[in-house]
């Protein structure tokens, strides 16, 4: 069976964009794009939700994309993405899938099919309802050394509680930490 984890960044007072929605604050250094790029041989699909799917739609086709990263624009347009969304069924950034509803169900099924690791890129709202369902087997969170004071929470919208175990722990040089969990679900 695939494992499906989380990849989510946050401040370090619990923040995945700040009060305007931004995420210009995170600092993503050259550490951080290897532990980016080494990712590539370990995925084979990527689920989204609707506003991480816009966001990175208007970055990863362009040129610029290419020119600063061509390793992560390289998988990241290249690999079958699952998108959660009920406003939006089609979309040119391709080769995508929009699922309306029963995302944690199309999840579960794409879970034990063939193949390599399933990532969520960002999408903290449907991590947030997926982690509950134990369709998400690991979370990755990177803590970037800056409080922002206000903001999206990283999990906001969690329904109740879910205990996590710490199974790892990385420091990056320029001061992000990796923070790698499991979920302990009955």
């Amino acid at each position: 069976m695939r494992t499906v984890y989380a990849f989510l960044l946050t401040s370090v007072d619990g923040y995945h964009a700040d009060a305007g929605g931004g995420t210009e604050w995170f600092d993503i250094d050259e550490e951080f794009e290897e532990y980016s790029r080494s990712q590539e041989g370990q995925i084979d699909t990527i689920v989204m939700g609707r506003v991480t799917f816009e966001m990175m739609a208007s970055y990863w086709p362009t040129p610029e994309a290419y020119a600063e990263d061509p390793v992560v624009a390289g998988f990241m347009n290249d690999l079958p993405k699952v998108v959660a969304s009920r406003t939006m069924s089609e979309h040119a950034w391709g080769p995508t899938t929009f699922v309306p509803d029963g995302i944690a169900e199309h999840v579960r099924s794409l879970k034990e099919k063939p193949g390599k690791d399933i990532a969520i890129f960002g999408s903290s709202t449907l991590v947030a309802e997926l982690l509950p369902t134990g369709v998400v087997d690991e979370v990755r969170i990177i803590v970037n050394p800056v409080a922002l004071g206000q903001g999206q929470s990283v999990l906001g919208g969690l329904a109740g509680p879910v205990p996590l175990r710490r199974t790892g722990l990385r420091e990056f040089d320029g001061g992000n930490v990796l923070l790698t969990y499991a979920p302990v679900l009955d």
